[in-house]
C-alpha cells in the first residue's frame, strides 16, 4: 500500500471520528424520556403503593420521565424485589418498597439476597410510627395498667401480630422483653384481620403502624395506649409516647423508600435522592402525608444507609432473642 493511500485512510478515519463525536456527546442524560418501571412489590391501595405512585408522578413532573407503577406481588414482597435485583443497573427499573425489604432475608428462607449490597439505596421517603392499641373490651386504659394486669394473669392476654417479621412483630418482642410479661403472640395474615379481632375483643393487644390503627382508635373501636416515638407525634398529639409510659428509648416505625439494582450510577442515585428530599420538604406534601397518617422523611443517602444498617442489626437481634427461624 502506498504512503499516499495510508495518509488518505488516516485522514478519513480522523474525519469519521470528528463526525461521530457530537453524536456521543449529544446523548441525553437519564431519564432520556424512556419508560421507567417503578416496581411496588405489594398490592395497590396500601401506603407503600401510594408512595410508589407519588414517586412515579414526581419523576414525570420534575424530570420529564415516562414512569409507570407496576405492582409485582407475591412471596411477601420477594417477587417484585427480585425483579429489581435482577434488572439492568440503568435507572429504568426501580423499587418502591418498605421496611420489609431491609429485613426480608431475616424473615423469609427464600430471600437469599443481601439488602445492603444487592440493592442500591436511593432515598427514604416517609415513616409511620408504631402505635400500641388495646381492645375496648378491657378496662385497662394505660400501658402501666396493661402490664400490671398481664403480669398477674398472663393467660388472659394475647398480642396480635399482623405478620411475622413485620415492624409490629419486632416492636412486640421488645415490648414484652422490657415489660417482663409473658403474653402469647398470635400471628395473623395482615393488619385488618388482627384489628378486627381487637375490636371484637378476641385478642387484646396489637402494635402496628399509625396509619393502620389510629383511625379505629379515633372512632372508639380500639384504645390507643402509646406511640413509639421520641416525642409526641403531630399525627396523634393526644397519644402518650411509650417513654412517658415508662419505656424510655422505645422507638419503632414502619418506613418507605426507593431502591435500585446493584451498580446503579451514582449520578442517578443522587438525582432521585435530591428529587425526593425536595418533595418531602414541600408544605403541601407534609399536609398530604399527615392526612394519610404518615410523616415525611428528609435524609441524605448516607443517612439512609446508616439508618437501614441499624434497623437490620436490631431486627436480627430481636428475632434471635425469640429463636425465630425464617419461614
Amino acid at each position: 500500500m502506498t504512503r499516499m493511500r495510508l495518509s488518505r485512510r488516516a485522514a478519513l478515519a480522523g474525519t469519521a471520528g470528528v463526525l461521530a463525536a457530537p453524536a456521543i456527546h449529544a446523548e441525553e442524560p437519564w431519564p432520556r424520556g424512556r419508560q421507567i418501571r417503578v416496581i411496588v412489590p405489594w398490592p395497590p391501595g396500601a401506603a407503600n403503593d401510594l408512595l410508589g405512585r407519588l414517586f412515579a408522578q414526581r419523576l414525570n413532573e420534575k424530570l420529564g420521565a415516562n414512569a409507570i407503577v407496576e405492582n409485582r406481588t407475591g412471596g411477601s414482597g420477594l417477587v417484585g424485589t427480585t425483579a429489581v435485583i435482577q434488572a439492568a443497573p440503568d435507572g429504568y427499573t426501580l423499587l418502591a418498597s418498605a421496611f420489609n425489604t431491609a429485613v426480608m432475608p431475616l424473615v423469609l428462607k427464600a430471600a437469599t439476597f443481601n439488602p445492603e449490597t444487592d440493592l442500591t439505596v436511593m432515598a427514604r421517603t416517609a415513616a409511620a410510627p408504631l402505635v400500641l392499641v388495646s381492645t375496648t373490651h378491657r378496662p385497662q386504659a394505660t400501658v402501666g395498667d396493661v402490664v400490671a394486669a398481664a403480669k398477674t394473669s398472663p393467660k388472659d392476654w394475647t398480642f396480635a401480630i399482623s405478620s411475622l417479621g413485620s415492624a409490629g412483630h419486632l416492636a412486640t418482642i421488645e415490648f414484652l422483653r422490657r415489660a417482663g410479661a409473658a403474653i402469647e403472640m398470635a400471628p395473623y395474615r395482615g393488619t385488618q384481620p388482627a384489628l378486627t379481632d381487637i375490636m371484637a375483643g378476641n385478642v387484646q393487644l396489637l402494635i402496628d403502624p399509625s396509619f393502620a390503627l389510629l383511625p379505629a382508635a379515633r372512632e372508639g373501636r380500639a384504645r390507643a395506649l402509646g406511640i413509639a416515638t421520641k416525642a409526641r407525634s403531630s399525627l396523634a398529639p393526644d397519644v402518650p409516647t411509650m417513654a412517658e409510659a415508662g419505656l424510655a428509648g422505645y422507638e419503632f416505625q414502619s418506613w418507605y423508600g426507593i431502591w435500585g439494582p446493584k451498580g446503579l450510577p451514582a449520578t442517578i442515585v443522587q438525582q432521585v435522592n435530591t428529587l425526593m428530599r425536595e418533595t418531602m420538604r414541600e408544605p403541601e406534601m407534609a399536609a398530604r402525608l399527615t392526612q394519610m397518617i404518615l410523616e415525611p422523611v428528609d435524609e441524605t443517602i448516607d443517612q439512609t444507609k446508616a439508618f437501614i444498617a441499624a434497623e437490620i442489626v436490631r431486627a436480627r437481634e430481636l428475632l434471635r432473642s425469640v429463636n425465630y427461624e425464617p419461614q
